[in-house]
């Protein structure tokens, strides 16, 4: 029997989860120094990734520090001028001061501040694993792809709002084009817009040069400051499905009391939008699981690829459990303690139905 959200129950256990979340990181943030998050933050409601301040989104700040990785692997030991970056890209709206200084901020440089101006750096070892994420990101092509469909989108907005239709290859040659620190390509582009178009964000017009125009819905979507898929993937209502916990004593809901749980099932008893919601949520949890390293990047590229998976709009049933089982055996797992990984696993079971019990 098709099962369905119930939105006002869902939002309330968000709430509740995401308050949980940032107690416990406050806590594991007085016992250990912080370390830079060089991804974007993932929550519940998700958000536009040029929205959260991620490297990866920054087409000035992410080329800055893939270059000066370069430069690091040459001399090791050696200050670099961002003056120099700025002037071998020709970027003539770019402040070096400030690029360096937004580096630092994010702990992946050190500032010598003892020589004449602000902008000799050196990378830390943080800022050559975030190096290492850029270049990961890099090969992530569905990433690419709703970095490309947001800004896109945004950009759009902001040329064209009146829905005037335009050319849209100006795109490639704005700093929101690029991701991780690479260019958006046309074929990458083109597959954008595809897709914003099947979903009625914008319309294509068969001109030449091709020409697209935003559609109201499209301007919905960019005024609301989410991202496309948050968008395109909004629950609807139905029947709901609860799971009850009398009592935890872990980290979710801030070791709440008798809350409930809402998912929802429908085509081949998998709802689409409960799972882009089920993967958040794990991709949210995953710092304070206490992972081992290896499981800790397993557990966070399987949330990945459910959600990515329940994107395409017709989610392939086999995948999802095959990936959700994988999930639930680490959640299950001797390496995860507390009330919070048996929580997940059965909230994991509830989404994604058939799954071996959790």
């Amino acid at each position: 029997m098709a099962r369905g959200i119930n939105s006002r129950d869902f939002d309330k256990f968000a709430k509740a989860y995401v308050a949980g979340l940032k107690k416990s990181l406050e806590q594991a943030a007085r016992r250990n120094p912080p370390r830079v998050q060089v991804q974007a933050e993932s929550s519940i409601s998700g958000g536009a990734l040029g929205h959260s301040g991620a490297i990866e989104s920054s087409a000035y700040l992410a080329q800055l520090l893939i270059w000066l990785d370069a430069n690091h692997q040459q001399r090791p030991a050696l200050y670099v001028d961002v003056t120099r970056f700025v002037e071998e890209q020709q970027l003539e709206d770019a402040d070096p001061t400030i690029l360096a200084l937004q580096l630092e901020q994010h702990g992946l440089v050190n500032i010598a501040r003892d020589m004449a101006g602000a902008t000799d750096v050196h990378l830390t070892d943080e800022g050559a694993v975030a190096v290492q994420r850029l270049k990961n990101l890099q090969r992530d092509r569905a990433a690419r792809l709703r970095h490309t469909m947001d800004t896109f989108l945004r950009w759009l907005y902001d040329t064209a709002g009146d829905q005037t239709p335009i050319d849209p290859a100006p795109f490639l040659a704005t700093p929101g084009s690029y991701f991780a620190g690479v260019e958006t390509t046309g074929a990458e582009l083109h597959q954008a817009l595809a897709y914003l178009a099947e979903h009625d964000l914008i319309h294509r017009n068969d001109t030449e040069p091709v020409t697209v125009a935003i559609t109201p819905q499209g301007v919905s979507c960019a005024l609301a400051g989410g991202s496309v898929q948050d968008h395109i993937n909004q629950p609807t209502p139905g029947d709901s499905v609860t799971i009850h916990v009398a009592e935890n004593t872990g980290n979710i809901a801030a070791n709440s009391r008798d809350f409930t749980m809402n998912a929802t099932t429908n085509k081949d008893g998998i709802d689409a939008a409960a799972v882009v919601m089920l993967a958040r949520a794990l991709r949210q949890a995953a710092p304070i699981l206490d992972l081992p390293e290896d499981d800790a990047t397993e557990f966070t590229e399987l949330a990945t690829r459910l959600e990515t998976e329940a994107a395409t709009g017709s989610p392939d049933p086999g995948r999802l459990q095959r990936w959700g089982s994988s999930i639930v055996g680490i959640l299950n797992s001797p390496v995860v303690s507390g009330a919070l990984g048996s929580v997940l696993a059965a909230y994991t079971g509830t989404v994604l139905p058939g799954l071996p019990p959790a």
